[in-house]
């Protein structure tokens, strides 16, 4: 079937390959939400919906000096006119703009359950009432006055501004967030004094930069409050580029109970925390053992967040506490900060914080210079018809005249008194009562007053530095009605420049410090007695079982076991069974191997250094900070040559010189410091032996001189002169009455 062409309905088809249709109308999508939904205007600071709703209930007349009107009456204005979406989503933006815990300073004035910090949803709009506030109003001010483009509704039926005068620096006063097609914003709110000053600044010293703002602007202010936990360089890098994080914390305070007795009391939690959400978390967590310092947790809050944390014990002490509550709850956030706007050509752009105030001191002065313009032509029309009245008082009588017998006055005024049409139509709509002489006196007053300020306002048109001087005085005024010796604009977030706010959690913070003696058994099982037992003959162990060593610790030490393969293995004081049972395997502990067997165990302190020796001699220094192991693995730090094994693992405090003595018996003694420290390794040869291997070895002070152990005495040999060397050399016999089974100790 043909077309008929001449069917003015007939489709005209265009053939389009897919990806050019979906891309183009994927960018359309894209470009209305980042222009005309998600992103907000760096002029003043608001995205379309909120700059409805604000237009909207000016038109209602909801001054903050009126009565209150349902919020259904608001929302049903800007839908049905202004906004064609939702009517819940407009809601919802409504009762953001008058939630003071969202919003620092509030643009809508609520009657009735706005929701709550605790993420309560607000009544519904029939029930609910709202006003603009003065903060608002400052927004609004000089609207009717064009002082900006006013644009047709989606209808076509009214019209909307483009933007707001904004008498405040509303986008960085309370911020913005918002979520687009393939970029977002996220603008922290500020005090508004300290832009203020920030701006009186730029405009006295143009050439200044964004450092130079950052000592008015210190820091976000947020209208939960809180405390900003960054250095300054930091936060001054944030606003530079646009970008950054910033670490906020709760505030808290410590609350004596007597006795030694206290409790911890939040009483301001991050910005855009749910306090209940916070709570549930905080007490899941509690009750999965993940909180070991903390006792119990209540919330008290009525208008003002009070939030009760009992520790575990008195002896924790408060700030440990909130180091590990500021680790896995929301008590401590990072705020990231992305100031993505739209500029006054509706492009998108991260702007530093000097950008951000440029632009709106441009759009000020953009706003006086259209307010300026606007009230002089008033002026000039008022001056010409004031200049018609003067003439008609001047010529009373003829007027009237005029008036009384001709047809068509006002041509004939014109052609008589050469005015123009405006100013006879105004002598015409006089009213009889002001022909009387005080009233020519009060227009001759009036056109006075009206040339002065005719003139002041082409002086503001023609001199920059004129109109500088009137936005100074604006911006002071503001910053006095809205400062911080209001209750509205005192500072509310504090900012702590910490070097490192974050404590040092260890694992003995969350156990109860007792002492313990910890024996392993010749079949390798372990336990811990409570206390530090010397006796412990008589502690339960299997049968045919015997104690192999024993070391004195407490729960909170880190105990350190060497295996003769090399491997090191850390066990927690408080993780070794106890009670009275024979322990548990070790193994079950620690991934120890078939033929692996632990020749020592030791308390880890920090700064301690370990001597490890094989018994094919080789050596070396290690320390102990590489040998803590996290894992049942241990962690491998002595290779052993071929055929060899770990034959002691020695602290190296006690002493500054090495005695080894192999089974061929023969002793050499050598300088500690010539055994190289190492990190991991199979060490270097310490002595060498033709066909033999270590028998003992130990470390000993020089002053002191070699001692060793025979029966029930000890012998000391102060004079070492024959057996010193250096390491790697085989050695001399000992001196005469050293033990037979060549062992220093017995």
């Amino acid at each position: 079937m043909s077309k008929d062409s001449s069917n003015p309905i007939d489709p005209i088809i265009v053939d389009v390959p897919f990806a050019q249709a979906l891309s183009d109308r994927y960018f359309a999508y894209a470009m209305s939400t980042i222009t005309a939904r998600s992103l907000p205007d760096v002029r003043d600071g608001l995205k379309p919906v909120h700059r409805r709703l604000l237009y909207a209930m000016l038109r209602l007349k909801l001054s903050p000096d009126t009565g209150f009107k349902k919020c259904a009456r608001v929302v049903g204005d800007v839908i049905g006119k202004y906004h064609p979406h939702g009517d819940s989503s407009v809601y919802d933006a409504l009762v953001r703009l008058a939630q003071s815990f969202a919003v620092r300073y509030p643009l809508v004035e609520g009657q009735g359950n706005f929701g709550s910090i605790d993420g309560d949803n607000a009544a519904a709009m029939r029930y609910t009432e709202a006003r603009l506030t003065p903060f608002a109003m400052a927004l609004l001010e000089d609207l009717d006055k064009d002082t900006v483009d006013f644009r047709d509704t989606y209808d076509g039926e009214e019209n909307e501004p483009v933007v707001l005068p904004a008498s405040v620096p509303n986008l960085l006063a309370n911020g913005s967030e918002g979520i687009a097609v393939g970029m977002a914003t996220n603008i922290p709110p500020h005090n508004v004094e300290e832009l203020f000053d920030a701006l009186l600044h730029m405009m006295q010293h143009p050439e200044c930069d964004t450092r130079d703002l950052m000592r008015y602007v210190v820091a976000p202010d947020f209208p939960t409050g809180g405390i900003v936990m960054e250095q300054h360089d930091h936060i001054v890098a944030c606003y530079e580029a646009g970008r950054g994080s910033m670490r906020v914390r709760a505030r808290w305070h410590k609350e004596d109970l007597g006795r030694g007795t206290y409790q911890v009391i939040i009483t301001e939690i991050p910005y855009q925390v749910s306090k209940s959400r916070l709570i549930e978390k905080m007490a899941d967590l509690f009750k999965n053992k993940k909180l070991p310092l903390l006792g119990d947790i209540r919330d008290e809050s009525a208008e003002d967040v009070r939030i009760v944390l009992e520790p575990k014990t008195r002896t924790i002490e408060p700030e440990l506490l909130m180091a590990s509550l500021f680790k896995t709850t929301d008590l401590e956030i990072r705020y990231a900060l992305n100031m993505n706007v739209l500029t006054h050509a509706g492009v998108p752009r991260v702007l530093s914080l000097k950008e951000c105030l440029a632009h709106y001191l441009e759009h000020r002065f953009a706003v006086l210079a259209r307010k300026a313009q606007y009230r002089l032509g008033n002026i000039l029309k008022r001056l010409n018809i004031l200049d018609g009245l003067l003439v008609a008082y001047l010529n009373i009588d003829e007027v009237i005249a005029i008036i009384r017998y001709e047809d068509y006055p006002k041509a004939v005024m014109m052609q008589r008194f050469s005015i123009n049409e405006e100013q006879a139509e105004a002598i015409l709509n006089m009213r009889l009562r002001s022909l009387r002489k005080l009233e020519e006196i009060e227009i001759k007053r009036e056109q006075a007053e009206l040339m002065a300020e005719k003139k002041e306002l082409e002086e503001i048109l023609a001199n920059p530095a004129k109109a500088a001087m009137v936005i100074r005085e604006q911006f002071v005024a503001m910053k006095k009605e809205f400062g911080k010796h209001t209750s509205l604009g005192k500072r509310r977030t504090s900012v702590q420049h910490v070097v490192d706010a974050d404590m040092d959690i260890s694992p003995e913070a969350f156990i109860e410090k007792e002492p313990i003696t910890v024996l392993l058994t010749q079949r390798e099982w372990i336990k811990a007695i409570k206390g530090h037992q010397k006796d412990v003959s008589d502690t339960k162990l299997k049968e045919g079982d015997e104690i192999a060593l024993t070391l004195e610790a407490k729960t909170t030490d880190q105990i350190i076991f060497a295996s003769d393969a090399g491997r090191f293995y850390t066990l927690l004081g408080d993780n070794i069974p106890r009670g009275n049972t024979a322990g548990e395997p070790l193994r079950l502990m620690v991934d120890l191997a078939t033929d692996e067997r632990i020749i020592s165990a030791y308390v880890y302190e920090a700064g301690m250094k370990f001597m490890l020796v094989s018994s094919a001699g080789r050596g070396c220094v290690v320390d102990a900070v590489n040998i803590l192991s996290s894992t049942k693995a241990g962690k491998n730090v002595f290779t052993p040559t071929k055929g060899a094994k770990l034959h002691a693992s020695i602290p190296t405090y006690g002493g500054d010189m090495v005695a080894m003595i192999g089974n061929n018996r023969k002793l050499v003694i050598f300088p500690l410091e010539q055994v190289p420290e190492i990190v991991r390794g199979q060490g270097v040869i310490l002595q060498r032996y033709k066909d033999g291997a270590l028998a003992d070895i130990t470390l000993f002070s020089a002053s002191e001189g070699l001692s060793w152990k025979s029966g029930e005495r000890t012998r000391t040999v102060t004079d070492l002169t024959g057996w010193l060397g250096h390491r790697g050399s085989v050695g001399k016999l000992p001196p005469t009455g050293f033990p037979r089974s060549n062992k220093f100790k017995e």
